[in-house]
Protein backbone atom coordinates (compact mmCIF):
# COMPACT_ATOMS: atom_id res chain seq x y z
CA UNK A 1 0.00 0.00 0.00
CA UNK A 2 1.14 3.52 -0.82
CA UNK A 3 1.48 5.05 2.61
CA UNK A 4 0.84 8.54 1.19
CA UNK A 5 -2.16 7.68 -0.99
CA UNK A 6 -5.08 8.67 1.21
CA UNK A 7 -5.85 12.38 1.50
CA UNK A 8 -5.38 14.20 4.79
CA UNK A 9 -8.32 16.44 3.84
CA UNK A 10 -11.74 15.02 3.01
CA UNK A 11 -14.60 17.25 1.93
CA UNK A 12 -17.97 16.14 3.33
CA UNK A 13 -20.79 18.42 2.30
CA UNK A 14 -19.52 21.95 2.87
CA UNK A 15 -17.02 20.91 5.54
CA UNK A 16 -13.33 20.10 5.18
CA UNK A 17 -12.49 17.19 7.49
CA UNK A 18 -8.86 17.33 8.57
CA UNK A 19 -6.76 17.26 11.71
CA UNK A 20 -7.00 20.67 13.34
CA UNK A 21 -10.46 21.37 11.91
CA UNK A 22 -13.70 20.83 13.84
CA UNK A 23 -14.52 17.13 13.95
CA UNK A 24 -17.50 15.76 12.05
CA UNK A 25 -20.15 14.37 14.40
CA UNK A 26 -22.64 11.78 13.19
CA UNK A 27 -25.91 11.06 14.98
CA UNK A 28 -26.53 7.43 14.07
CA UNK A 29 -30.31 7.15 14.07
CA UNK A 30 -30.23 3.60 12.76
CA UNK A 31 -33.45 1.82 13.68
CA UNK A 32 -34.49 4.35 16.32
CA UNK A 33 -37.19 5.94 14.14
CA UNK A 34 -39.30 2.85 15.01
CA UNK A 35 -41.05 2.62 11.66
CA UNK A 36 -42.46 6.15 11.95
CA UNK A 37 -41.38 8.77 9.42
CA UNK A 38 -42.57 11.60 11.68
CA UNK A 39 -40.40 10.23 14.47
CA UNK A 40 -37.51 10.10 12.02
CA UNK A 41 -37.99 13.82 11.43
CA UNK A 42 -38.18 14.52 15.16
CA UNK A 43 -34.90 12.67 15.59
CA UNK A 44 -33.34 14.73 12.83
CA UNK A 45 -34.57 17.95 14.46
CA UNK A 46 -33.15 16.86 17.80
CA UNK A 47 -29.81 15.83 16.27
CA UNK A 48 -29.54 19.25 14.66
CA UNK A 49 -30.29 21.00 17.98
CA UNK A 50 -27.68 18.87 19.74
CA UNK A 51 -24.94 19.95 17.33
CA UNK A 52 -24.66 16.90 15.07
CA UNK A 53 -23.30 17.50 11.58
CA UNK A 54 -25.15 14.52 10.11
CA UNK A 55 -28.26 12.44 10.76
CA UNK A 56 -27.45 8.96 9.49
CA UNK A 57 -29.72 6.01 8.79
CA UNK A 58 -29.15 2.44 7.59
CA UNK A 59 -30.45 1.17 4.26
CA UNK A 60 -31.05 -2.58 4.31
CA UNK A 61 -33.70 -5.12 3.56
CA UNK A 62 -33.90 -8.04 5.95
CA UNK A 63 -33.75 -10.69 3.23
CA UNK A 64 -30.58 -9.10 1.80
CA UNK A 65 -28.66 -8.82 5.05
CA UNK A 66 -29.56 -11.81 7.26
CA UNK A 67 -30.26 -15.50 6.73
CA UNK A 68 -33.29 -16.69 8.65
CA UNK A 69 -32.03 -20.28 8.72
CA UNK A 70 -28.48 -19.22 9.50
CA UNK A 71 -29.46 -17.39 12.66
CA UNK A 72 -31.89 -20.10 13.71
CA UNK A 73 -29.01 -22.57 13.73
CA UNK A 74 -27.04 -20.47 16.23
CA UNK A 75 -27.26 -20.28 20.00
CA UNK A 76 -26.73 -16.56 20.41
CA UNK A 77 -25.26 -15.22 23.64
CA UNK A 78 -24.65 -11.60 22.68
CA UNK A 79 -26.97 -8.71 21.90
CA UNK A 80 -28.67 -10.58 19.06
CA UNK A 81 -29.70 -13.26 21.53
CA UNK A 82 -31.19 -10.69 23.90
CA UNK A 83 -33.98 -9.60 21.57
CA UNK A 84 -36.31 -12.44 22.50
CA UNK A 85 -37.44 -13.08 18.93
CA UNK A 86 -35.91 -14.18 15.63
CA UNK A 87 -33.15 -11.96 14.31
CA UNK A 88 -34.67 -11.70 10.84
CA UNK A 89 -37.91 -10.34 12.33
CA UNK A 90 -36.04 -7.64 14.24
CA UNK A 91 -34.20 -6.61 11.08
CA UNK A 92 -37.41 -6.60 9.05
CA UNK A 93 -39.11 -4.30 11.57
CA UNK A 94 -36.05 -2.01 11.61
CA UNK A 95 -35.94 -1.46 7.84
CA UNK A 96 -35.73 2.15 6.70
CA UNK A 97 -38.23 2.09 3.81
CA UNK A 98 -36.65 2.91 0.46
CA UNK A 99 -39.60 5.14 -0.43
CA UNK A 100 -38.85 7.36 2.59
CA UNK A 101 -35.24 8.08 1.67
CA UNK A 102 -35.93 10.97 -0.68
CA UNK A 103 -38.31 12.72 1.73
CA UNK A 104 -35.95 12.33 4.67
CA UNK A 105 -32.99 13.52 2.60
CA UNK A 106 -34.96 16.60 1.55
CA UNK A 107 -36.00 17.24 5.15
CA UNK A 108 -32.37 17.20 6.27
CA UNK A 109 -31.45 19.70 3.58
CA UNK A 110 -34.36 21.90 4.63
CA UNK A 111 -33.19 22.20 8.24
CA UNK A 112 -29.47 22.33 7.43
CA UNK A 113 -28.03 18.99 8.51
CA UNK A 114 -26.31 16.40 6.33
CA UNK A 115 -28.17 13.21 5.48
CA UNK A 116 -26.50 9.89 4.83
CA UNK A 117 -27.27 6.21 5.13
CA UNK A 118 -25.16 3.07 5.29
CA UNK A 119 -26.08 0.90 2.28
CA UNK A 120 -26.12 -2.86 2.81
CA UNK A 121 -26.90 -3.98 -0.75
CA UNK A 122 -26.11 -2.76 -4.24
CA UNK A 123 -29.52 -1.19 -4.81
CA UNK A 124 -29.09 0.79 -1.60
CA UNK A 125 -25.75 2.08 -2.87
CA UNK A 126 -27.42 3.33 -6.03
CA UNK A 127 -30.14 4.99 -3.97
CA UNK A 128 -27.50 6.80 -1.92
CA UNK A 129 -25.92 8.00 -5.14
CA UNK A 130 -29.26 9.25 -6.47
CA UNK A 131 -29.72 11.23 -3.27
CA UNK A 132 -26.17 12.57 -3.53
CA UNK A 133 -25.20 11.73 0.04
CA UNK A 134 -22.02 13.53 1.10
CA UNK A 135 -20.26 10.28 2.07
CA UNK A 136 -20.94 6.56 2.27
CA UNK A 137 -20.36 4.77 5.55
CA UNK A 138 -19.40 1.09 5.39
CA UNK A 139 -20.29 -0.73 8.60
CA UNK A 140 -17.82 -2.99 10.37
CA UNK A 141 -19.78 -6.10 9.42
CA UNK A 142 -18.98 -5.57 5.73
CA UNK A 143 -15.23 -5.02 6.02
CA UNK A 144 -14.54 -8.45 4.52
CA UNK A 145 -17.13 -8.01 1.72
CA UNK A 146 -14.45 -6.71 -0.60
CA UNK A 147 -16.69 -6.66 -3.67
CA UNK A 148 -19.06 -4.25 -1.94
CA UNK A 149 -16.18 -2.11 -0.67
CA UNK A 150 -14.85 -1.87 -4.22
CA UNK A 151 -18.31 -1.08 -5.61
CA UNK A 152 -18.79 1.75 -3.12
CA UNK A 153 -15.28 3.16 -3.47
CA UNK A 154 -15.63 3.31 -7.26
CA UNK A 155 -18.54 5.72 -6.83
CA UNK A 156 -16.01 8.39 -5.89
CA UNK A 157 -17.78 9.52 -2.74
CA UNK A 158 -15.82 9.93 0.49
CA UNK A 159 -15.80 6.58 2.31
CA UNK A 160 -16.03 6.18 6.08
CA UNK A 161 -15.03 2.64 7.04
CA UNK A 162 -15.61 1.17 10.51
CA UNK A 163 -13.26 -1.52 11.74
CA UNK A 164 -15.07 -3.35 14.54
CA UNK A 165 -14.09 -7.03 14.86
CA UNK A 166 -11.36 -6.54 12.26
CA UNK A 167 -7.69 -7.46 12.36
CA UNK A 168 -4.98 -5.23 10.97
CA UNK A 169 -4.53 -7.58 8.02
CA UNK A 170 -8.25 -7.41 7.20
CA UNK A 171 -8.16 -3.63 7.41
CA UNK A 172 -5.08 -3.52 5.19
CA UNK A 173 -6.82 -5.73 2.62
CA UNK A 174 -9.90 -3.50 2.58
CA UNK A 175 -7.78 -0.35 2.20
CA UNK A 176 -5.84 -1.88 -0.68
CA UNK A 177 -9.14 -2.50 -2.47
CA UNK A 178 -10.14 1.13 -1.96
CA UNK A 179 -6.72 2.36 -3.09
CA UNK A 180 -6.95 0.32 -6.30
CA UNK A 181 -10.15 2.16 -7.23
CA UNK A 182 -8.29 5.48 -7.11
CA UNK A 183 -10.55 6.84 -4.36
CA UNK A 184 -8.32 8.56 -1.81
CA UNK A 185 -11.18 10.06 0.25
CA UNK A 186 -11.19 7.76 3.28
CA UNK A 187 -11.72 8.07 7.01
CA UNK A 188 -11.02 4.99 9.12
CA UNK A 189 -13.01 4.49 12.33
CA UNK A 190 -12.03 2.39 15.32
CA UNK A 191 -15.05 0.52 16.66
CA UNK A 192 -15.89 -2.18 19.17
CA UNK A 193 -18.79 -4.18 17.79
CA UNK A 194 -20.84 -4.80 20.88
CA UNK A 195 -23.98 -3.02 22.06
CA UNK A 196 -23.12 -1.45 24.41
CA UNK A 197 -19.35 -1.92 24.31
CA UNK A 198 -17.18 -1.70 27.41
CA UNK A 199 -15.12 1.43 27.96
CA UNK A 200 -12.15 -0.73 28.99
CA UNK A 201 -12.33 -2.45 25.58
CA UNK A 202 -12.27 0.80 23.60
CA UNK A 203 -8.57 0.64 22.65
CA UNK A 204 -8.56 4.28 21.56
CA UNK A 205 -4.80 4.13 21.13
CA UNK A 206 -5.28 2.05 17.98
CA UNK A 207 -5.98 5.35 16.22
CA UNK A 208 -2.27 6.13 16.52
CA UNK A 209 -1.55 2.78 14.89
CA UNK A 210 -3.96 3.52 12.02
CA UNK A 211 -2.44 6.97 11.54
CA UNK A 212 1.08 5.54 11.41
CA UNK A 213 0.42 2.34 9.46
CA UNK A 214 -2.01 3.73 6.89
CA UNK A 215 -1.37 7.51 7.03
CA UNK A 216 -5.11 8.07 6.98
CA UNK A 217 -7.66 10.25 8.74
CA UNK A 218 -9.24 8.48 11.70
CA UNK A 219 -12.19 8.62 14.06
CA UNK A 220 -14.37 6.49 16.28
CA UNK A 221 -17.73 4.76 15.88
CA UNK A 222 -18.53 4.41 19.55
CA UNK A 223 -21.04 2.14 21.27
CA UNK A 224 -19.80 2.67 24.84
CA UNK A 225 -21.70 4.70 27.47
CA UNK A 226 -21.00 8.39 27.84
CA UNK A 227 -18.58 10.74 26.05
CA UNK A 228 -15.25 9.45 27.38
CA UNK A 229 -14.24 7.35 24.38
CA UNK A 230 -15.28 10.03 21.89
CA UNK A 231 -13.23 12.64 23.75
CA UNK A 232 -10.23 10.33 23.88
CA UNK A 233 -10.47 9.80 20.14
CA UNK A 234 -10.53 13.55 19.51
CA UNK A 235 -7.49 14.00 21.75
CA UNK A 236 -5.61 11.44 19.65
CA UNK A 237 -6.38 13.21 16.39
CA UNK A 238 -9.72 11.64 15.46
CA UNK A 239 -11.78 13.74 13.05
CA UNK A 240 -15.11 11.85 12.97
CA UNK A 241 -17.28 10.69 15.87
CA UNK A 242 -20.35 8.49 15.38
CA UNK A 243 -22.76 7.71 18.20
CA UNK A 244 -26.21 6.14 18.19
CA UNK A 245 -28.92 8.70 18.93
CA UNK A 246 -32.41 8.35 20.39
CA UNK A 247 -35.18 10.50 21.81
CA UNK A 248 -35.78 8.06 24.65
CA UNK A 249 -33.51 5.23 25.78
CA UNK A 250 -36.56 3.43 27.20
CA UNK A 251 -38.30 3.09 23.81
CA UNK A 252 -38.75 -0.40 22.43
CA UNK A 253 -36.26 -1.34 19.75
CA UNK A 254 -32.82 -2.92 19.33
CA UNK A 255 -30.77 0.29 19.33
CA UNK A 256 -32.43 2.51 21.95
CA UNK A 257 -30.75 1.09 25.09
CA UNK A 258 -27.19 1.72 23.87
CA UNK A 259 -27.94 5.08 22.24
CA UNK A 260 -27.32 8.56 23.61
CA UNK A 261 -30.38 10.63 24.39
CA UNK A 262 -30.58 14.32 23.57
CA UNK A 263 -29.03 15.57 26.82
CA UNK A 264 -26.14 13.09 26.62
CA UNK A 265 -25.45 13.85 22.97
CA UNK A 266 -25.52 17.61 23.53
CA UNK A 267 -23.09 17.29 26.44
CA UNK A 268 -20.77 15.17 24.30
CA UNK A 269 -20.82 17.68 21.44
CA UNK A 270 -20.17 20.58 23.81
CA UNK A 271 -17.26 18.73 25.40
CA UNK A 272 -15.83 17.87 21.98
CA UNK A 273 -15.96 21.49 20.84
CA UNK A 274 -14.40 22.63 24.12
CA UNK A 275 -11.67 20.00 23.82
CA UNK A 276 -10.95 21.02 20.24
CA UNK A 277 -10.50 24.58 21.43
CA UNK A 278 -8.18 23.39 24.18
CA UNK A 279 -6.04 21.26 21.84
CA UNK A 280 -4.53 24.37 20.27
CA UNK A 281 -1.21 24.05 18.48
CA UNK A 282 1.85 21.86 18.91
CA UNK A 283 3.95 25.04 18.95
CA UNK A 284 4.72 26.06 22.55
CA UNK A 285 4.08 29.77 23.02
CA UNK A 286 3.45 32.19 25.87
CA UNK A 287 -0.19 33.10 25.38
CA UNK A 288 -1.74 36.49 26.06
CA UNK A 289 -3.26 35.53 29.40
CA UNK A 290 0.22 34.58 30.68
CA UNK A 291 1.65 38.06 30.04
CA UNK A 292 1.49 38.92 33.77
CA UNK A 293 2.05 35.49 35.29
CA UNK A 294 5.26 35.00 33.30
CA UNK A 295 6.61 37.77 35.58
CA UNK A 296 4.78 37.22 38.88
CA UNK A 297 5.33 33.44 38.97
CA UNK A 298 9.03 33.59 38.14
CA UNK A 299 12.03 34.78 40.18
CA UNK A 300 14.57 37.53 39.65
CA UNK A 301 17.71 38.61 41.47
CA UNK A 302 17.13 40.95 44.44
CA UNK A 303 19.39 42.61 46.98
CA UNK A 304 19.00 41.39 50.54
CA UNK A 305 20.76 44.43 51.97
CA UNK A 306 21.79 47.97 51.00
CA UNK A 307 24.61 47.91 48.46
CA UNK A 308 26.48 51.21 48.38
CA UNK A 309 27.85 52.91 45.31
CA UNK A 310 31.27 51.51 44.39
CA UNK A 311 30.75 48.35 46.41
CA UNK A 312 31.29 44.97 44.77
CA UNK A 313 28.34 42.62 44.85
CA UNK A 314 28.92 39.36 46.73
CA UNK A 315 26.92 36.17 46.36
CA UNK A 316 25.53 36.57 49.88
CA UNK A 317 24.11 39.96 48.85
CA UNK A 318 21.74 38.34 46.37
CA UNK A 319 18.47 36.46 46.86
CA UNK A 320 16.12 34.91 44.25
CA UNK A 321 12.57 36.22 44.66
CA UNK A 322 9.33 36.75 42.80
CA UNK A 323 8.37 38.71 40.71
CA UNK A 324 10.98 38.50 37.95
CA UNK A 325 11.47 42.27 37.60
CA UNK A 326 15.24 42.25 37.30
CA UNK A 327 18.01 39.95 36.13
CA UNK A 328 17.10 36.28 35.86
CA UNK A 329 18.63 33.84 38.39
CA UNK A 330 20.64 32.04 35.70
CA UNK A 331 22.91 35.13 35.50
CA UNK A 332 23.70 35.18 39.21
CA UNK A 333 27.34 34.16 38.76
CA UNK A 334 27.77 36.93 36.19
CA UNK A 335 26.40 39.51 38.63
CA UNK A 336 28.69 38.46 41.50
CA UNK A 337 31.69 40.79 41.54
CA UNK A 338 30.02 43.60 39.61
CA UNK A 339 30.55 47.12 41.02
CA UNK A 340 27.44 49.15 41.87
CA UNK A 341 27.18 52.49 39.99
CA UNK A 342 25.03 53.92 42.74
CA UNK A 343 23.31 52.84 45.94
CA UNK A 344 20.98 49.87 45.48
CA UNK A 345 18.41 49.69 48.22
CA UNK A 346 17.69 46.46 50.11
CA UNK A 347 14.94 44.25 48.63
CA UNK A 348 15.34 45.85 45.22
CA UNK A 349 15.49 44.03 41.88
CA UNK A 350 18.97 44.04 40.40
CA UNK A 351 19.18 45.36 36.82
CA UNK A 352 22.05 45.42 34.30
CA UNK A 353 21.90 49.21 34.45
CA UNK A 354 22.99 49.05 38.09
CA UNK A 355 26.63 48.33 37.06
Amino acid sequence: MNNKFFSKEVKIGNKIIAEGNPSYIIAEIGANFDGDIDKAKRLIDAAKRCGADCAKFQSFKAEKIVSENGFRSMKLKGVHGSWGRPVHEVFRDAEFPREWHSEISAYCKKIGIDFSSSPYDYEAVELCMELDVPYIKIGSGDITWLQMIEYIAKKGKPVILATGDATMSEIDEALRVIEETGNNQLILLQCITNYPSKIESANINVLKNYQTAFNVLTGYSDHSPGPVVALGAIALGGVVIEKHFTLNKEDNGPDHPHSMDQNEFKVMVDYIRELESAMGTSRKVVVEEEAETVIVQRRGLYTNKLIKKGEGIKEDDIVELRPALGILPKYKKVVVGKIAKYDIQADSPINWSDF
